[in-house]
């Protein structure tokens, strides 16, 4: 990912509406690129300094809520990566089940001589 488009991504990565690609990829330039890091704190912080004065809220701990934020999409990442292994795995134990199904059942077949 470019930093233009990770610049582009800022906004929308505030307001959670990135695709799960596009988080990752996110993330991953998040952390390699100081300048981008930089920006997405200086938005951050600006949308969620004016979300605070609306709602009259004293949490002025905006560092560590893009922190918690940051870990938050990572772990939302993770939870998804386990999905799609699990689904693999139940997947493919579906179908060696099928496959030694068909396998036996060919053998039954054979025994009684219908095949």
């Amino acid at each position: 990912m470019t930093c233009k488009e990770a610049e582009r991504l800022v906004m929308p990565y505030i307001n959670d509406e990135l695709t799960d690609e596009e988080l990752s990829e996110f993330l991953e330039h998040m952390e390699s690129c100081p300048d981008c890091r930089e920006e997405l704190e200086i938005y951050f912080t600006v949308d969620v300094g004016i979300r605070q004065l609306d709602s009259e809220t004293g949490n002025y701990n905006i560092k560590g809520a893009l922190e918690a934020t940051i870990e938050q999409s990572r772990q939302r990442l993770q939870v998804i990566r386990c999905i799609k292994i699990a689904r693999y795995a139940v997947a493919t134990v579906s179908v060696m089940a099928l496959f030694f199904t068909v396998l036996l059942q060919c053998r039954i077949w054979l025994q009684w001589g219908l095949l």
